[in-house]
């Protein structure tokens, strides 16, 4: 986690700091194999130099960031789980539970979807 000290660290909401860290230490445990690192000024995870998973903070919601293909995948569980989204984020109010069984999917949707992925993000 000490990759995200630095990101964490600039999150004034100390409940907004704590939730995203908690976020954050899910999936570095959930899925040690994925490569933690900030970019563009935000957390993300990677496998094999292709963008896994990526989440940034606002002062309503988490913002979750699993590609156009994950958004489109899991629409329908997104809305189910109480989640509003984009094309390319899911919204996650502070005040909402955090659907980790969503969250897992989405990113063993992308790990195997992108498992010949040669770029950073899909074509």
């Amino acid at each position: 986690m000490e990759v995200f000290a630095a990101f964490l660290a600039h999150i004034d909401n100390p409940q907004h700091r704590d939730r995203t860290e908690e976020v954050l230490t899910w999936v570095t445990k959930k899925f040690p194999d994925l490569v933690p690192k900030v970019a563009w000024n935000q957390p993300m995870f990677t496998d094999h130099d292709t963008f896994i998973i990526g989440f940034s903070v606002s002062k309503q919601h988490l913002a979750v960031a699993p590609e156009r293909a994950g958004i489109n995948h899991f629409s329908d569980d997104i809305v189910k789980a109480g989640y509003d989204h984009t094309k390319e984020l899911v919204r996650i109010k502070w005040n909402s539970p955090v659907d980790f069984t969503l969250l897992e999917k989405m990113i063993e949707f992308n790990r195997m979807d992108k498992v010949d992925c040669s770029t950073f993000w899909r074509k």
